[in-house]
């Protein structure tokens, strides 16, 4: 209702174009039936009360002016339902957009767009049909009623009974279909999670031979979706069936007692005809009934689904005191901090205790799960970082606005994402105006000029979705580049040199070096080539800090940061003897 709140004039005037309308009609079915009686009137010698011409002209001028009003009222609803789809769209892309790992832990990324196309869809078809026929049913018995009594109130007052009937049907309907669509619409998005999930992950398919076993799974998957559908099909088709018969029972009951009083001289046969339209008019909403019970329990359901979406609070609450420093230097402090993932039963870091200072330069090492992606992106609010634990600048960390904190702190995170557009718009992703130097300048820090110029398009080459036609270090380094183009005062590298070679590697450190002098830097790594260009190394394990110090420092404590250097050592010599 808020947001179709903002086009109640426009809805206003359509409802009351359709009332119009309404009356229009009933006026044309007068005038046919006095038309009627005109023309037996004159058979016998007599005159009436209108001239044929008069007759005629008024019927052709109110089927015109019913016409207009009515392509106006159904244009104006329409138009409508596309904006306050239009605008749904948008809130619901906003929102998503601010949700945390906890939010697609329970609703996957098929799920969310079958939400915002196929439940907003609903909601669009039932503002521009449902609403329409939602004004039918109200309007015409209002109109065909009144004008049926003014007739023959002994007439009127024999369907009456029916009434009754047909409204406890619907109800009882219209509570299946709801059922019936909430099942469907599930089914729905489960079947689009299917889809998304077998596309991205189309190469690992192939690449295990799985295919007959997939299409197999999507056969079960989509066949549940069909019957759901079939039973809503179902449904839908005995009101259809059922509707009708009840308006042709109260036709037959017109025909038998209305002919009852035309022979008796009652009423005329203009009578009977005028009384038989405003009937046709009244069983109008009752034909349509199954129709609109379908669309307002769809619509229903999907508004449901969608307001779940809508009204999910997003983890990381964006509550700005206004008291942080415009721009950050870079310097962390680290007190005692811990985190749980929710419904872990281990905390992924217990008790860091760490101080960075501005221009510094870290290097995280660990063993898998020892929690450094996860202390990453406690930094940028990526996750909910508990309030007092992590300070940036001598502020706390939930302080600072999300965007001065994500737009001042780059991060190039584990997993290279890369659009599906051309290399210049992945790298200047932040800023699409950028110069054209500037981009080559960072893919030049990234150690990606070459692989660039090779491509006959250049910059302007599409990678394809997320990157499928670079190769897995081209994809690294472009989103280092990404990375590197914004010069923020801190940059957060998170392992992005694994599918780089030793060689690219040391050239893209040693820029990085000097780009970034004065200015802070944290890196997670597994090489030790890596962490040894660091001012200080952070070894964790089980998501504690067991080692501290630098390169030199650390190898003289002979623990953990040695034995990994002795096992890369052992490695690298191994390679070179087998070479």
């Amino acid at each position: 209702m808020p947001i179709i709140k903002q086009y109640q004039v426009q809805m206003y005037l359509g409802l009351f174009a359709f009332f119009v309308a309404r009356f229009f009609e009933v006026s044309t079915y007068y005038l046919v039936a006095e038309g009627i009686d005109l023309i037996g009137e004159l058979f016998k010698g007599e005159t009436g009360e209108f001239t044929v011409t008069q007759i005629t002209v008024g019927i052709i001028g109110c089927v015109f002016a019913r016409f207009v009003v009515v392509s106006y009222a159904r244009r104006a609803i329409r138009r409508i339902g596309i904006a306050v789809s239009y605008d749904l769209r948008q809130s619901l892309y906003r929102s998503v957009l601010t949700q945390g790992p906890e939010f697609f832990a329970k609703i996957s990324v098929g799920d969310v767009m079958t939400r915002a196309i196929q439940d907003i869809t609903l909601i669009q078809r039932f503002i521009a049909f449902g609403l329409i026929a939602f004004v039918i049913m109200i309007y015409a018995p209002l109109f065909g009623v009144s004008a049926m009594l003014m007739k023959s109130a002994s007439l009127t007052l024999l369907i009456v009974p029916l009434l009754p009937v047909i409204f406890i049907y619907a109800v009882k309907m219209a509570d299946e279909m709801g059922r019936s669509s909430r099942e469907v619409q599930q089914k729905l998005s489960e079947l689009s999670e299917h889809t998304q999930e077998n596309l991205s992950g189309i190469r690992t398919i192939q690449a295990q031979v799985q295919e007959e076993n997939e299409v197999a799974r999507f056969w079960e998957t989509n066949n549940e979706y069909a019957n759901a559908f079939y039973e809503q099909a179902r449904i839908n088709s005995l009101m259809s069936a059922w509707m009708p018969f009840f308006a042709s029972v109260a036709q037959l009951v017109i025909v038998l007692y209305g002919g009852h009083q035309v022979m008796t001289g009652q009423i005329s046969v203009g009578d009977l005809v005028f009384f038989f339209a405003c009937l046709s008019m009244l069983l109008q909403p009752i034909r349509m009934a199954g129709m609109l019970v379908m669309l307002v329990q769809r619509a229903a359901v999907a508004s449901e689904r969608l307001f779940e979406i809508l009204e999910s609070e997003p983890e990381i609450q964006d509550v700005p005191t206004g008291d942080t420093p415009e721009v950050i230097s870079g310097g962390f402090e680290l007190r005692d901090l811990s985190y749980t993932y929710p419904g872990a039963a281990i905390a992924a870091l217990r008790d860091i205790n760490l101080t960075i200072q501005p221009g510094e330069s870290i290097a995280i090492v660990g063993r898998i799960g020892s929690g450094k992606s996860t202390l990453l992106k406690l930094f940028t609010r990526m996750l909910n970082t508990p309030r007092g634990k992590l300070l940036v600048d001598g502020h706390d960390v939930n302080d600072y606005p999300l965007t001065q904190l994500r737009g001042q702190i780059s991060q190039v995170l584990q997993d290279a994402f890369l659009f599906g557009e051309p290399i210049f718009n992945n790298i200047s992703y932040d800023d699409p105006e950028r110069h054209l130097e500037l981009v080559w300048d960072a893919a030049d820090s990234a150690s990606l000029r070459d692989s660039i110029e090779e491509f006959p398009l250049q910059m302007n080459t599409v990678v394809g979705e997320r990157g499928v036609t670079l190769s897995g270090g081209q994809k690294q380094r472009t989103a280092l580049a990404r990375g590197l183009i914004r010069n923020a005062p801190v940059l957060i590298l998170d392992d992005c040199f694994s599918s780089v070679d030793t060689e690219t590697e040391e050239h893209i450190l040693s820029r990085l070096k000097r780009l970034r002098e004065g200015k802070t830097t944290i890196l997670v790594s597994h090489r030790i080539s890596t962490l040894r260009h660091s001012d200080r190394i952070i070894v964790l394990d089980e998501g504690e800090i067991v080692e501290m110090g630098s390169h030199e420092e650390l190898l003289a404590k002979d623990g953990a940061y040695a034995q990994l250097e002795r096992v890369q050592t052992l490695g690298e010599e191994e390679e070179v003897l087998a070479g």
